[in-house]
């Protein structure tokens, strides 16, 4: 069976499945697009060209007419997992007779982390959803049957990055209105509404931010702003950051050591919420499989990890939006064929498009020898690392990457410059997993980069935060053989099999996939070398 899956809004994207093995997940950022891009006709039309033969079924993931979750649903809509979250019929598509289906944005979410999950075929297990709107726990039965539990916050990934929007004096609240008009260097997207706006990239900056908070309980203005925000039931509807409520907080600056602070108890109190609840009504110790944007919270994932709550906790490498095409897919799959486990890869892009060719009268170009870029590396360079197709989900899994020596603290200011991030950014370390023991403790092996670790080494300052953890990507020879003969390289040369590795793209855009798009973006930033599939390449005279 040949399943052909669409997710609309932002973060859209087209996957398929053939007879449960993925074939392809292509996310509208990828190839320098506008980050949490809606499809467009190229990701569509790649898609179709892609597949081997008509579809049997056509699957398309529900949602809302329009940006907001108050707005009329479309098709099975965005909320519910019982009676009618599922519709089935017959239809045609590009002249041939297919299944039309349909399941609901929330089921999205479950069945992606349930079809990828590494657990056995029929066991029952707790699911968590929270993302913008979601936040609740479900029990998947072993015939794949899901019971919604528990509501347990209503908005949880919106509530987790409002309070940067109040302190950040670039988000400006229109006179008047309370619309808010989100000015980031970063990326323009935003999720405007009457009375509030959510911009997209704000939760991962929390993250961050979060790191620099001086220990210790809430104060009492933390609590209060805290009680208030938690307690809101329509968050980025009715609330604008010109609420007095707010007023100590607004504008102080993201920098601002009362906003880390801030930052960090808020973060704690919404995880206490979810955990706390848990504790007292998950009780059968079956795993727990995460999905929705907050599963990129790598400090909330490594506390659920050793909660000791579950047998196992999964966070596949797309939690986020970006994996709802292949979850209504794996739903449509688990309807037809009463099967939910899926084959896949996590890169399931696409293959990268040497539109052009490196100039040999500026560049030197020869076969990869990865003893040879370990010396490059040594020596303090950047270079954009591309093999194979590019990775799911938005974290640069070894396939689009930049990477670096990760010794000196300079080198993370200088990736941000490059990345056009803010300096508090921290830059992730890629280390081969049979290695990772030796620097890292923690949540490890991490193929996905979906945990926090601690660093127990003060010579890999490049890739250590300001509270002494790391984002780690674990990295062995059956995943990405390329990469780990790279590190295994960098380690014979160094003694540390350890890299930074961020993403490659341009700032506000999703992977670069082109050699022309490569090409521009590593003269614009300086990079001093890159990797292309089995080729070498630097500057010449350098």
């Amino acid at each position: 069976m040949l399943i052909l899956s669409f997710k609309e809004g932002h973060d859209g994207a087209v996957a398929a499945l053939d007879d449960g093995r993925l074939l392809f997940s292509l996310e509208a950022e990828k190839d320098n697009f506008p980050r949490f891009d809606r499809l467009t006709a190229e990701v569509v039309a790649r898609a179709l060209d892609r597949l081997p033969r008509p579809p049997d079924v056509v699957a398309v993931g529900g949602w809302v007419k329009g940006f907001f979750t108050t707005e009329p649903k479309a098709l099975t809509g965005y909320f519910g997992v019982g009676p009618g979250s599922v519709s089935d019929g017959r239809g045609r598509f590009a002249g041939f007779d297919v299944r039309r289906f349909s399941s609901t944005h929330e089921r999205s979410h479950i069945m992606s982390s349930y079809g990828m999950a590494p657990i056995i075929e029929g066991e029952p297990c707790y699911a968590l959803v929270w993302e913008g709107n979601i936040g609740s726990f479900y029990r998947v039965d072993s015939s794949g049957r899901i019971e919604h539990l528990k509501h347990v916050m209503t908005d949880p990934g919106s509530k987790y990055a409002f309070p940067f929007a109040v302190a950040d004096p670039a988000f400006r609240a229109s006179a008047g209105t309370g619309t808010g008009t989100g000015t980031s260097t970063s990326t323009s997207t935003s999720t405007s509404t009457s009375t509030g706006t959510v911009r997209l990239h704000d939760a991962g900056k929390v993250m961050a931010l979060t790191g620099f908070a001086e220990k210790g309980p809430a104060t009492e203005a933390e609590q209060d702003v805290i009680d208030f925000i938690l307690a809101q039931e329509a968050l980025v509807h009715e609330v604008s950051k010109d609420d007095p409520r707010l007023a100590r907080w607004r504008d102080v600056g993201v920098s601002a050591q009362g906003f880390k602070n801030l930052a960090a108890r808020h973060s704690e109190a919404i995880f206490d919420r979810f955990h706390d609840w848990a504790a007292a009504h998950l009780r059968e110790g079956l795993p727990l499989l995460i999905s929705g944007g907050c599963g990129l919270n790598c400090e909330w994932n490594r506390r659920w990890a050793e909660s000791g709550l579950f047998s196992q906790v999964f966070v596949p490498p797309v939690p986020n939006d970006s994996g709802s095409a292949l979850g209504t897919a794996i739903d449509a799959q688990h309807h037809y064929t009463g099967v939910a486990a899926i084959d896949w890869d996590v890169h399931a892009g696409l293959e990268f498009v040497q539109d052009t060719a490196f100039d040999p009268a500026r560049y030197h170009t020869r076969d990869l020898d990865p003893a040879e870029v370990a010396a490059f590396l040594a020596e303090g360079t950047v270079i954009a690392w591309v093999q194979g197709r590019w990775e799911m989900g938005p974290r640069a899994l070894g396939h689009r990457s930049l990477l670096a020596a990760p010794f000196d603290a300079g080198m993370t200011q200088r990736l941000n410059r490059i990345k056009k991030r803010e300096p508090y950014r921290p830059i992730a370390p890629v280390v081969l997993e049979s290695e990772a023991h030796r620097w890292f403790r923690g949540s490890i092996p991490d193929p996905y980069m979906l945990y926090f670790s601690e660093v127990t080494t003060p010579e890999l300052a490049a890739v250590t935060h300001v509270d002494g953890t790391a984002r780690t990507q674990t990295v062995n020879r059956h995943q990405n053989p390329e990469l780990a003969a790279l590190l295994a390289a960098f380690g014979e040369r160094t003694g540390f099999s350890v890299l930074c590795n961020t993403s490659l793209n341009f700032s506000g855009r999703g992977f670069i996939n082109r050699t022309s798009d490569l090409i521009a973006y590593g003269e614009r930033h300086g990079l001093d070398g890159y990797v292309v599939g089995g080729s070498f390449i630097t500057k010449r005279g350098s």
